[in-house]
């Protein structure tokens, strides 16, 4: 008897030798007298940026000192914002202005000789706010136009009446107490309605940085303000930190160096997809070379190629010689099958005769692995096994290999499977 071993995706001549060594140990330790073989492919068969990434926009990644993109900036300010619409009316609601004699502007709260009948700035841009129809007409009504146009309209009430409602704006309008302040209380509470109703359709919104702008000069105009720009008070504070919390900026400075270290784990998954038969064939030979009984262990996409392989052989009526069992550990070949992306079956078809046993090792936590009982319902060949290395994702996906619950679950497999 013997095993061979199958990496998965990413894994590279240094990272195989030492993963390899660590299964051959445990393995050898349980089944002495077996042999212990790798099929190294990474080398041979995986993904390299053939044009040394010329493709990636920004491969160079910035300097420490460089300023910021400004459109970086506004697409993390916005990228905030989506996440908390409230945000900037926090800001004014919690800092306020400074007040002409240098006091924290709360001035406007408490000035006992305001003149009756005579309605505080903040307090005219909150009526106002109310006042906005929950519901703008398709026609005759740019406002309104615009709503339905970017697919925010259904979410528009809900976005203005949040805003209108929220302790935020109820408090940053008593703080603003003339109408420069009032002015940046419209830019704020404009932003916070068009995020709100942003942040509402999610993917389903069809809008653009332009139109986005123009909601927002639309609904500041109608608050009596200037929405051209961000409020001076609540983008000084909230600016910066934009920059620093969202994932934006950071993306675009680093997406070269990012891509190139993707490469590996995700180009092998896209390469095998496009030409996957080679990969298999390699694996064919390398099983065939050796007539004894073979328990296949793939991980990862190791696991998906051997499925194909298996499942592809079988289908002509020529199962892979020696192929006696199959493990897959934290594999996708069950998720790829329900998407109808697996090579060797469509959705709904079942296993064919002459396909091995096959143990599926799963950790509900590494989001790689996925159940194959499920999607081969009443295939007595297919069964699953759990195991928890109380690892998160990414560590649990390559922390199956010191789990002895994995290799005691082999073992029974392949006394079950009378492999001798």
């Amino acid at each position: 008897m013997r095993f061979l071993f199958v990496h998965g995706t990413g894994v590279r001549r240094e990272r195989h030798d030492r993963l390899f060594a660590l299964v051959r140990e445990r393995l050898t330790a349980r089944f002495p007298d077996a042999a212990v073989e790798s099929c190294y492919w990474g080398d041979r068969f995986g993904a390299t940026l053939g044009a040394g990434g010329r493709s990636v926009p920004g491969l160079r990644r910035p300097g420490p000192d460089a300023e910021p993109d400004p459109v970086d900036a506004e697409t993390a300010e916005w990228a905030l914002l989506l996440a908390d619409p409230l945000c900037e009316l926090r800001v004014l609601a919690e800092a306020g202005w400074e007040s002409r004699d240098g006091g924290d502007g709360d001035d406007a709260e408490d000035d006992g000789f305001a003149m009756p009948g005579v309605q505080p700035a903040g307090a005219r841009v909150l009526g106002l706010l109310a006042a906005i129809p929950p519901a703008p007409p398709r026609a005759g009504d740019e406002l309104g136009a615009l709503l339905h146009g970017t697919g925010l309209a259904a979410g528009f009430a809900a976005a203005l009446e949040t805003t209108a409602r929220s302790a935020e704006a109820a408090r940053a309008g008593a703080r603003a107490a003339d109408e420069p302040q009032a002015r940046e209380l419209a830019t704020a509470l404009a932003r916070a309605v068009t995020a709100a109703a942003l942040a509402r359709a999610g993917a389903e919104a069809d809008c653009t940085g332009a139109e986005r702008d123009r909601l927002v000069e639309l609904l500041g105009t109608r608050l009596g303000g200037d929405a051209r720009v961000p409020g001076a008070r609540a983008a000084a504070v909230l600016g910066r930190l934009a920059l620093r919390v969202t994932t934006q900026p950071l993306l675009n400075a680093w997406r070269g160096s990012l891509t190139v270290g993707a490469t590996p784990a995700l180009g092998d998954i896209l390469r095998y997809q496009a030409r996957g038969h080679d990969l298999r064939t390699f694996l064919h030979a390398r099983i065939a070379a050796d007539p004894a009984p073979t328990v296949l262990i793939g991980h990862s996409l190791g696991g998906i190629a051997l499925v194909d392989l298996l499942a592809l052989a079988a289908a002509r009526g020529e199962a892979v010689p020696g192929a006696e069992l199959l493990v897959t550990v934290g594999s996708q070949a069950p998720f790829l099958y329900e998407l109808g992306a697996l090579t060797a079956l469509e959705p709904g078809a079942k296993l064919p005769y002459g396909f091995p046993r096959w143990l599926n090792v799963y950790d509900r936590q590494d989001v790689l692995s996925y159940l194959a009982q499920p999607v081969f319902p009443g295939d007595p060949r297919v069964t699953d096994h759990e195991v928890g290395s109380r690892q998160p994702f990414p560590a649990c996906h390559s922390a199956y290999w010191k789990q002895d619950s994995l290799y005691e679950r082999i073992e029974q497999a392949v006394a079950e499977a009378e492999i001798g």
